[in-house]
């Protein structure tokens, strides 16, 4: 599937955007291991998410989704799961296969995770080593570094943990494998990430203590089932913020978006670029704070960004290489080697798309610099499969002179399924 953009003269109108990714996945997972029945209102219908409910059916899970995208969960509480006949396969959900990978670490029987290609190039040591250290079974390829991933579930040892790299699947694959445990683990990070499974635990009654420096979580107490009412995705609201920012004479506004403090790194540097964004009607539902945002054109600037603030932000990166480009001034982004380990290389794959489209960018090897401002052209671009490049290319491609093409855009409903239609309704020719 090819998804084909031509410039635009402005974008004007008052949308929603799907919920929060990252929420959706979370509520599936311990609304299925919480005593009773969880409600799940606006969860993300995307082929991620799908990937982890079907995961969860098959570990003997009831799950109902309706046509509004409410799912009614039946809790099998923290040992009610069941060993699935089949192997597990996660798609194209790196969320889904690190905290399936720590949940069925604590269980009594065994189970396979799998996924598509690009899951089985993805890092798995990072979250199978302290799992092994708290006693799990784990094998996979390479000694457990790549997926395929064997479990044989055990009973788990309490321990304390830094994390090497931030990063909060992983985070979040411990917190749920010290669910069973017998003591109290104890988890710093190097660098905050986002929080939803502290959040989602804590109003589930879970024994946790939440702290600036570390997470502490006590084994063995059942969860409570709860109505979770997840907000709208902001790293999907973000391409729109992203383009009304850059085409002239726009405005929208995008109602009742996730506002969490671990995830607003990317309206901070929209703001330092120089973005006119406005936050209005804050409110918190489910422990989560939301708000709705409008967003209008703006002359933005250049900006430095280093490694303390990527983890509040590692999704828009590409997107903000396309900012970039329009931008005055050098963009330096650094200390971002993550990248390099997503659906796809990040940092390669926008690198050389923008190239396409006559961008002054360059590759570095934790990161990019962008000179601009620059006037792009339209080109034949890859998606390399992943949705964030495809999305941020389609929002380089309203900026461009001519007609962009962009290749294999299907990857795009792995998050965010009615892009192309919300998109279309916003241009204003």
């Amino acid at each position: 599937m090819e998804l084909v953009l031509e410039k635009v003269n402005k974008l004007k109108g008052n949308i929603f955007v799907p919920g929060d990714k990252s929420i959706s996945h979370r509520s599936l997972i311990l609304g299925s291991i919480a005593q009773g029945e969880t409600r799940v209102y606006n969860l993300l219908n995307s082929l991620d998410c799908q990937s982890t409910l079907e995961c969860m059916q098959s570990l003997g899970v009831k799950i109902d989704l309706d046509i509004n995208n409410s799912v009614h969960i039946e809790g099998k509480g923290l040992y009610g799961l069941q060993e699935p006949k089949i192997i597990l396969d996660v798609g194209n959900s790196g969320t889904s296969i690190r905290l399936l990978t720590g949940l069925l670490s604590g269980q009594n029987f065994y189970s396979v995770l799998n996924g598509d290609n690009s899951i089985r190039k993805r890092p798995m040591k990072r979250v199978v080593q302290p799992l092994r250290l708290m006693g799990a079974d784990i094998w996979g390829r390479e000694e457990g570094h790549f997926a395929p991933l064997s479990i044989k579930g055990n009973k788990l040892n309490h321990f304390q943990y830094t994390l090497p790299v931030a990063s909060a699947q992983v985070k979040s694959a411990l917190l749920l494998a010290g669910l069973y445990t017998s003591g109290e683990t104890v988890i710093r990070e190097p660098l905050s990430t986002r929080d939803h499974t502290e959040r989602m635990l804590e109003i589930m009654r879970a024994d946790i203590k939440i702290s600036s420096s570390e997470i502490k979580i006590k084994g063995g107490k059942e969860l409570r089932s709860t109505d979770i009412f997840i907000p709208g995705d902001i790293s999907s609201a973000a391409y729109f913020l992203a383009a009304a920012g850059l085409i002239r004479n726009s405005k929208i506004t995008i109602n009742q978006v996730g506002v969490n403090p671990t995830r607003t790194g990317i309206i901070e540097i929209f703001k330092k670029m120089g973005t006119k964004i406005d936050i209005l009607n804050y409110q918190i539902q489910s422990n989560e704070p939301r708000a709705d945002l409008i967003v209008e054109c703006s002359k933005l600037k250049g900006v430095g960004i280093k490694k303390e603030s990527i983890p509040f932000l590692i999704d828009e990166l590409p997107l903000i290489a396309v900012i970039a480009t329009q931008a005055y001034g050098k963009t330096l982004v650094s200390g971002a080697r993550e990248l390099r380990v997503k659906e796809s290389d990040r940092i390669q794959a926008i690198v050389s798309e923008l190239k396409k489209m006559g961008a002054d960018i360059h590759e570095k090897e934790d990161g990019f610099m962008v000179n601009g401002p620059t006037r792009l052209k339209g080109a034949v671009c890859e998606s390399y499969n992943d949705h964030r490049i495809a999305m941020s290319l389609a929002v380089a491609a309203l900026l461009a002179e001519g007609k962009t093409v962009i290749r294999n855009s299907e990857c795009i409903n792995i998050s965010f399924p009615r892009f192309e239609k919300i998109l279309q309704d916003l241009i204003d020719w």
